[in-house]
């Protein structure tokens, strides 16, 4: 399994803001700088973030970002299922595309679905909050 890079960013975004109190903005150039990425690539981010409620934008000269939702609210499963279009492992995951001879009696699809079912029961047992539980190590790491 292999998330897309915007999911790693989004969830790196609500990470670092997470850790924001209530009144505390993050900004798009702090993120960015703390995590090595564009600032174009975390401005998207941050945009759909904002259309998925999940942050809300603070427009103005001292504007940023915030959370929308408390942490124990942002169920990490149903965020990446969000996020990610597809979850096309193999070929024959897509019924559009799969020419392949033995995909009728193949039982490899099933054993790659039942791994895919387990994969999301995992993460959706996490909220955003468990994922910033260590803060002040997370703080550190990231120069806070």
């Amino acid at each position: 399994m292999n998330l897309k890079k915007y999911t790693d960013y989004a969830l790196r975004v609500l990470i670092f803001t997470g850790m924001k109190s209530d009144q505390e903005l993050a900004t798009i150039k702090e993120i960015s700088e703390v995590y090595t990425i564009s600032q174009e690539h975390v401005r998207k981010v941050v945009h759909e973030l904002v259309k998925m409620e999940l942050i809300e934008s603070v427009r103005g000269r001292h504007g940023g970002i915030r959370m929308a939702k408390p942490p124990e609210e942002i169920n990490v499963g149903r965020l990446v299922r969000q996020l990610e279009a597809d979850f096309v492992i193999l070929e024959c995951f897509d019924k559009g595309t799969n020419h392949c001879v033995i995909s009728p009696g193949c039982t490899l699809k099933h054993v790659l679905n039942r791994a895919l079912v387990a994969f999301f029961k995992v993460l959706e047992a996490y909220t955003l909050k468990d994922l910033i539980k260590n803060e002040e190590e997370l703080r550190e790491l990231m120069g806070l």
